[in-house]
């Protein structure tokens, strides 16, 4: 089977500064991938790197078998590839409505329609007309992970959902990602929040100091948990 994802030596550079050194992993369709480790270990850089938005790159980035080290962001975002930033970055000046039917569909499909996305995200629903930015934090978060299913990405890059938010709207998200899995898309998500994160990813990858120094799957999880708290202090 080709991987939805599959990433060999990769470099990545902001400036002069050089911040991943020859990252590689792979992600199989269908499967939630966790990429661990502490602020500033590089797994934001990685994400970025993906879509093309840091700075200079070099190795190789194949999506669903189609390298795309060399290829521009919007290029990179119509081979089926949503990336949801820590940031959010919904519109202060549209409805939550317009935010969600602002991005374009890809071309790789239709998207989720919207009669589903609001059956998936009732908040939304019930508050469709009102300012983006007015809703709650957790309804941006839910917003943001909206519009790129809208749009027909089926390999979603999820950074830090769960931060800052309460726990209730923790447990929905865990919830929304599940049921995404359920329905065959892939996700490859930054988590600070380890408990959040554990339950629902199939494969957990460690990075630090821009490197991949740990991979494993869900079923090593337990065994794994002591090296996990040297490393990470989870």
């Amino acid at each position: 089977m080709t991987p939805a994802l599959e990433i060999a030596n990769l470099q990545a550079w902001y400036g002069e500064s050089h911040v991943l050194h020859g990252v590689s992993l792979a992600v199989q369709p269908g499967e939630v991938v966790a990429l661990l480790g502490r602020n500033g270990a590089g797994r934001t850089t990685l994400l970025r790197a993906v879509m093309g938005l840091t700075g200079r790159r070099s190795g190789s980035i194949r999506i669903g078998g189609v390298e795309s080290i060399g290829l521009p962001t919007h290029k990179i975002a119509h081979l089926g590839v949503g990336y949801c930033p820590e940031e959010r970055g919904i519109f202060s000046s549209l409805s939550t409505e317009e935010n969600l039917l602002l991005p374009p569909t890809l071309a790789v499909g239709q998207g989720m329609p919207v009669d589903e996305i609001y059956a998936m995200f009732p908040n939304l629903q019930e508050r469709r007309h009102s300012q983006g930015t007015r809703r709650s934090g957790g309804e941006q978060q839910m917003l943001a992970v909206a519009r790129i299913l809208r749009t027909g990405a089926r390999l979603l890059l999820l950074d830090e959902i769960s931060e800052g938010l309460a726990p209730v709207i923790v447990q929905a998200l865990g919830r929304m990602i599940a049921d995404l899995k359920a329905r065959g898309y892939t996700i490859v998500m930054v988590e600070q929040n380890f408990r959040f994160a554990a339950p629902l990813a199939d494969r957990f990858y460690v990075v630090e100091h821009g490197q991949v120094i740990e991979a494993f799957a869900a079923a090593a999880l337990e065994a794994r948990m002591p090296q996990l708290h040297e490393l990470l202090g989870v």
